[in-house]
């Protein structure tokens, strides 16, 4: 059975980003609707350049996460331009590290919560009011990180603020799936990028899962295949 997201409206965070932009290809492939959001306006221009089909598909939003007012804003924004949302695929996230915790200080914590743990918490939740207001039985789905699953050296707050995440997201999954919402994450490893190639030279890049291999694995949660699917923490690490 092929997926296809044909009349289905899908929001995609940091859809300008490195990940997020294949994700974006990957979903307007399928025939899906997609409500591109990126704090980046000329990012997200740029990315949309990049989609073929019928323009009137694809529609940037481009905003701040970091506060319930303007995801608030955001959701409302996509909402009267395509009428609902049925999928959330949140792939914002952040890193910073290099130091032990007694060296650390308090600001790369907060950072990392910033990044990694608040918009993720803001945009799921309203996402979550906008489905449950409306009967939609939808699909929300979140990049996790394997980090979050265990504590690493002189990466204290970068893995606390993963950890974290997933707690969120098994939270949500228990809340929601009642209301016939699925709440899912997929956790890679190092994600074959160009800023992860610069900062690791010396790297196996065969290793490293692709932002296609993600692709594919969020494009699979956000199906109707994945309708039993609940609070899965999918691992996406290729042989890494």
């Amino acid at each position: 059975m092929s997926i296809t997201f044909d009349g289905k409206v899908v929001a995609i965070t940091g859809a300008a980003g490195n990940l997020g932009g294949t994700v974006v290809r990957a979903f307007a492939q399928h025939g899906a609707t997609v409500a591109l959001i990126d704090i980046s306006a000329d990012r997200l221009a740029n990315t949309i350049a990049t989609l073929e089909g019928d323009p009137t598909r694809f529609m940037a939003f481009p905003g701040d996460l970091s506060q319930p007012e303007s995801v608030q804003a955001l959701i409302d924004q996509i909402v009267a331009q395509f009428g609902r949302i049925d999928v959330l695929i949140h792939t914002v996230g952040g890193y910073d590290a290099g130091k032990p915790v007694h060296e650390a200080g308090i600001d790369v914590l907060d950072k990392m919560m910033a990044l990694n743990v608040r918009p993720l918490y803001l945009m799921g939740a309203a996402v979550a009011r906008h489905m449950l207001d409306h009967g939609i039985a939808g699909k929300i789905v979140f990049i996790l990180a394997r980090s979050g699953l265990k504590g690493l050296k002189n990466q204290g707050a970068y893995t606390a603020s993963k950890a974290a995440a997933i707690r969120i997201m098994e939270s949500m999954s228990v809340e929601l799936k009642d209301h016939g919402i699925n709440v899912n994450g997929v956790s890679p490893s190092i994600i074959d990028t160009a800023p992860n190639r610069q900062s690791m030279p010396d790297a196996d890049f065969s290793k490293w899962v692709s932002p296609g291999q993600l692709a594919d694995a969020l494009l699979f949660l956000a199906s109707d295949q994945a309708s039993a699917l609940h609070g899965t923490n999918l691992e996406v690490y290729n042989r890494s």
